[in-house]
């Protein structure tokens, strides 16, 4: 049939079988032409399956055209020429949701090659495997720093280092290890970061593997020629007024010389002398064993025993502990706790000497003012963080001591010893933590630890 409508077509179609059927009806009901009759139904139903064809046509043109776009062909098109407006309408619809897909599907290549193209540009090592060690991905960066031209499998790795394979696939989501191996005969000291993701349903674990030789080997050399400056800055302070007094000394007590022995004998005035010598290079002596002890006492800190701790009950024990020290000083101490239930995982006596010595050298700041305060606040941070601050009201540190002060045995102070922030840095370390300063001048000046 030459109908262009679609709703005329069907209409015109059961139109007619319907005519079919009413004559068959009467053939059959007021006649005896069997023939005719017989004749009439094959044609009835050739009808019904003509209007049944002619409908399911549209249903099969959808069909091809959903399954087209379904597999990413977007060269088919729904065609409903001469069916009428509605499938013109349809066919408008069709087209611009093709024209849509396809041009996401343009844009998501473009997002995945500029992304392929960062990856493989990256100076991080990057690499991609399933649980069963199938690698998925791996960067330029990653084949450069584990010397490798490819890598289908996690275990090829094991002919470099089996330590590697070991901890890459024992590593869950957020940690991080350290590992050490020989990559073409050059020592490198990796550190990789695990993250777990899910592609298409399967879980993946993305690790990032940096080379960090370089830069421990540049820290540790820069340690070392700070280690060697402050030990001999204090030797040497300690030495020379000992060298000098010892050979002072000496020549009192050698004969023939104007100060020296005569006839067995020291006069009043050089017995004093030789005796305050010899009390400058005990003092002198004591001072330099001091030092030597305290370093060994840096150098000896004890492994954090871990256990849940109140930070409230923490700034209890260690307000007793201060009391009496800040009310000879009239210092105000005040402590807050946000939320009050706060806690944390670590060792208490180790965090107790931390604030101790905080609180003690916030005292020491203060000890020149009559308006002293110092302020000790708990608090949840970012990433559920602890974090504790403490804050007093003192003359504040200058920028470039600021930057000192954590250092070994550097000190302002006239008597002090230097190692008790270097002690809390290294305490915090052991905590996973870290002691940072923030000070304004005149004004305030807070420590803040964050574990």
């Amino acid at each position: 049939m030459g109908f262009k409508s679609f709703r005329l077509n069907v209409s015109v179609r059961c139109l007619v079988l319907a005519c079919f059927l009413l004559l068959l009806f009467y053939l059959l009901t007021r006649t005896e032409l069997y023939a005719t009759s017989a004749l009439v139904l094959v044609v009835a139903a050739y009808q019904i399956y003509a209007l049944i064809h002619f409908v399911e046509k549209t249903n099969r043109e959808l069909t091809r055209f959903l399954l087209a776009i379904r597999y990413g062909d977007f060269t088919q098109s729904f065609s409903s020429r001469g069916r009428g407006r509605s499938f013109d309408e349809l066919n408008t619809a069709f087209s611009e949701v093709v024209d849509h897909l396809q041009k996401i599907r343009e844009e998501k290549e473009e997002q995945s090659l500029y992304l392929q193209t960062v990856i493989q540009h990256v100076g991080v090592g990057l690499i991609a495997f399933t649980p069963e060690g199938s690698v998925t991905l791996i960067n330029n960066a990653a084949k450069r720093i584990l010397g490798v031209n490819q890598l289908v499998e996690l275990r090829s790795l094991g002919r470099i280092s089996g330590e590697l394979v070991e901890v890459l696939m024992k590593l869950s989501s957020g940690q991080k290890s350290l590992v050490k191996l020989e990559v073409r005969g050059e020592a490198v000291q990796l550190i990789v970061y695990a993250t777990e993701q899910k592609l298409r349903g399967q879980s993946q674990m993305l690790i990032s593997i940096q080379n960090i030789q370089s830069e421990l080997d540049e820290k540790e050399m820069e340690a070392w020629q700070r280690l060697v400056r402050v030990l001999t800055h204090e030797i040497m302070n300690s030495l020379t007024p000992i060298s000098s007094l010892a050979s002072t000394v000496n020549g009192m007590l050698r004969p023939g010389t104007p100060d020296g022995v005569s006839q067995g004998r020291l006069s009043a005035e050089t017995m004093r002398d030789v005796t305050g010598a010899v009390e400058t290079i005990e003092k002198r002596s004591q001072g330099l064993l001091h030092f030597v002890d305290a370093y060994r006492n840096l150098a000896r800190i004890p492994r954090p025993s871990f256990g849940i701790i109140a930070v409230a009950d923490l700034f209890r024990r260690v307000e007793q502990l201060m009391h009496e020290r800040f009310s000879a000083g009239r210092i105000a101490l005040s402590t807050r706790v946000e939320p009050i239930s706060l806690e944390l995982t670590a060792d208490p006596e180790l965090i107790e000497q931390v604030l101790i010595n905080l609180l003690s050298n916030a005292a020491e700041a203060l000890a020149d003012r009559t308006d002293g305060a110092i302020a000790v606040e708990g608090r949840m941070g970012e990433r559920g963080r602890v974090i504790i601050e403490v804050t007093d009201n003192g003359p504040g540190i200058a920028k470039d001591v600021q930057e000192r002060i954590f250092i070994p045995f550097f000190t302002t102070k006239q008597n002090g010893s230097g190692i008790g922030l270097s002690l809390s840095r290294q305490i915090m370390r052991l905590h996973r933590g870290s002691i940072s300063v923030s000070s304004d001048p005149a004004a305030k000046t807070t420590f803040t630890l964050r574990f």
